[in-house]
This record gives C-alpha cells, sequence and structure tokens, in this order.
C-alpha cells in the first residue's frame, strides 16, 4: 500500500507541479493554493472566527457523513439509549444508529456490530508510525495489523477513508483473530481508529495474549472511554508495544474545522496514559502536517503539551498527500516539515519525520 502511495503521489505532483487548486476563503474572500475546495475556509478565519467557521464546517461534515449514510454529528434524542464507547457519547433514539454507524437503536435495545475488520500481514520492519523506535523494528517476522471499520471522527483529509465503508469489512470472530495472531511477533490496531471497536477488541486481545505472546500496539485518535483506554493499555504495557495518538490538532477551532468533532477526550486520555504508565517508549504521537492548516505554530502547541508530561516521549511529523475531501491540496513541503520539526525540538529530544517520501 505504501509502494501505491508513493506512486500516487509522483503522479499527482507531475499534474499539478506539487502545488494545489487555487481556492477562495468565504469568509475573508483570501485566495489561495493552500485553501481546502471542502472546507473554504483559510486557517486565519479558522482561529480567530470560530462561530463563522463552524457554521460552514459542520455543513461541509454533514454533507460528507451523509455520502457514506452515516449520522451528520452524533445523535441526542432525550429518550435514546446512551452509549458511552467513545467521547460523541450518543443517545440514538428508535429505530437510529450512532455517529459511528455500528451501533443502532432496535426496538429499544441497543444492537452492535462489531468485528467488522481487516486483517493482513506486514513484514517487520514495518512501516509503522512507531517503527523509527519501536524494538520490533529491529526483529524479523511478522505483524498483524488488524484495521476496525468506523471512526469517532471525520476527518476532511483521511487519509484511510475507506473505513467509512462498514459494509466493505468483513466479520471476523475471535477465534480467528487468536489464530492469525499465533503467525505474529506483533498486533497493530488502527483503522479508522479501533475505539468504535474497542469492546471486541479487548475481548479479542485478552483471548490472543492466553493463547500467544505478542506485542499489542495501539494506533488511534485516542477518543475512547477512558476504562477502556486504561484496558488497552494494560495490555501494552504488559507485553512491551507502543500506543500512538494521532494528535491532528491542538487549537480547538481548527480540529473541530479538520475532523467535525472536538479534542478534548483525546487530550484528557493522552495525559491519562502519560500519567498512569510510565514505560520508555510505551507512549508517542504523531501529526499529519497538512499544507496551509498544520504549519509550526501548532506544531508547537502540541510538542509542548507532549513534554509538560516527558520530553522524551517520541513525536514524529507525517509528510501529507493529498487525499478524501482534501485532494485539491498540495504535497507537504520539505521546508515546511524542517519549520515544524525546530518548532517541536524547543520541547522535545525525540522528533522524527515521516513520510519523507512524500516531501519535496
Amino acid at each position: 500500500m505504501l509502494f501505491w502511495r508513493y506512486i500516487y503521489c509522483i503522479r499527482w505532483n507531475i499534474l499539478l507541479g506539487t502545488k494545489g487548486r487555487k481556492a477562495k476563503c468565504q469568509i475573508c474572500k483570501k485566495e489561495s493554493e493552500f485553501i481546502s475546495e471542502t472546507l473554504k475556509i483559510c486557517l486565519s478565519c479558522i482561529r480567530k472566527k470560530p462561530v463563522e467557521t463552524k457554521k460552514t464546517t459542520s455543513k461541509v461534515h454533514k454533507k460528507i457523513r451523509e455520502e457514506f449514510k452515516l449520522p451528520g454529528k452524533p445523535p441526542w434524542d432525550k429518550n435514546g439509549l446512551k452509549c458511552n464507547i467513545c467521547h460523541n457519547e450518543c443517545k440514538i433514539g428508535m429505530g437510529n444508529q450512532g455517529y459511528c454507524g455500528l451501533r443502532k437503536n432496535f426496538n429499544g435495545k441497543l444492537k452492535t456490530r462489531e468485528g467488522i475488520l481487516h486483517t493482513y500481514y506486514d513484514p517487520l520492519p514495518t512501516n509503522c508510525c512507531a517503527s523509527w523506535f519501536c524494538p520490533g523494528s529491529k526483529e524479523r517476522g511478522l505483524s498483524l495489523a488488524v484495521f476496525p471499520f468506523s471512526c469517532t471522527f471525520n476527518c476532511v483529509f483521511c487519509q484511510n477513508w475507506q473505513h467509512k465503508n462498514i459494509e466493505m469489512g468483513n466479520q471476523i470472530e475471535i477465534e480467528h483473530l487468536v489464530r492469525e495472531a499465533k503467525e505474529a511477533i506483533c498486533i497493530c490496531y488502527f483503522g479508522g481508529t479501533p475505539e468504535p471497536q474497542l469492546p471486541f477488541l479487548l475481548k479479542a486481545t485478552k483471548k490472543i495474549l492466553e493463547n500467544v505472546n505478542t506485542r499489542i500496539c495501539w494506533e488511534w485518535n485516542g477518543t475512547g472511554n477512558p476504562s477502556l483506554v486504561r484496558k488497552a493499555a494494560e495490555y501494552t504495557y504488559t507485553t512491551n508495544g507502543t500506543i500512538k495518538f494521532d494528535l491532528k490538532a491542538f487549537d480547538p477551532n481548527l480540529h473541530i474545522a479538520l475532523t467535525g468533532r472536538p479534542n478534548k477526550r483525546t487530550l484528557d486520555n493522552f495525559h491519562l496514559i502519560a500519567n498512569e504508565f510510565k514505560k520508555r517508549d510505551l507512549l508517542t504521537a504523531t501529526t499529519l502536517l497538512i499544507p496551509g492548516y498544520i504549519d509550526k505554530e501548532e506544531v508547537e502547541k502540541i510538542a509542548r503539551f507532549i513534554s509538560d508530561f516527558d520530553p522524551d516521549i517520541p513525536y514524529s511529523l507525517l509528510g501529507f498527500h493529498p487525499d478524501f475531501k482534501m485532494i485539491d491540496m498540495p504535497v507537504t513541503t520539505s521546508k515546511q516539515a524542517e519549520e515544524c520539526y525546530q518548532a517541536a525540538k524547543k520541547y522535545l529530544n525525540r522528533v522524527n519525520i515521516g513520510n519523507k517520501h512524500l516531501l519535496y
């Protein structure tokens, strides 16, 4: 998959000359290739004019989710059934579904689709976001990649947006995962994000570890119920795995504009794991360097937040390629990556630039 993304970006750069198409900000009327045609709002207005921004971007996110027959926002029916799996805390009315698309109020009972996954093996050393420091990158063997469908955000730049096509996923039983895990040195749950299916994945992990000695890793947006997040962290702690938080933005207005949802639970859960699980290289974070939106100012805020817990927490800045609803945007420049790297290094000792093959 990484190879084809590389070919895709080469083709895109040939077509556009490494630049995106110009779009106009609906608020300030500025025109630039660093304004998304989907969002139609520039970074400056997102930061300074949150009320106007939210009116526009909420419509954008609603329209995107309608394409996949998903609720435009987390439902809140005062007589609905409450779901506490993630930060959205949906109250689902009769006959309706939750934000993730996996839970439905069926005749007054909450019905859940679980085990909707795609799995495959990656040879070690793999291309995971922690490979630049993880001990698994020095081993030889297989990593079991577990891709749970669904998500708790609605990122307009999503690099794995196929998770929204829930019907494409296979319903995989726990015993099947146990058999697959026997061939692997480590297991990586990613997605989408694991949170909507976290209860199932925790049950599966418990059964796997009763039968297999393997490393458990999570790559998520960090929005799960804290009790579930804590249990997932315990499995990672005891197996010497890693937990990667995708810190998409620090500014709350920018985060909502880009993902459709707030980042408070993400930051709270990062705080939880940093304080309760003291082990080197257990916790890590990444940020996707979206041109025009994630700049050195944003990265510096994230790095400062991470350093409050431990300046040795590894932090990786990832090159962006145009995808999903940001197909019009340019790829990350080497200049942007270097500026963000220097901003992060003010606060953190271990900073990495990932996806360097995407930079120009």
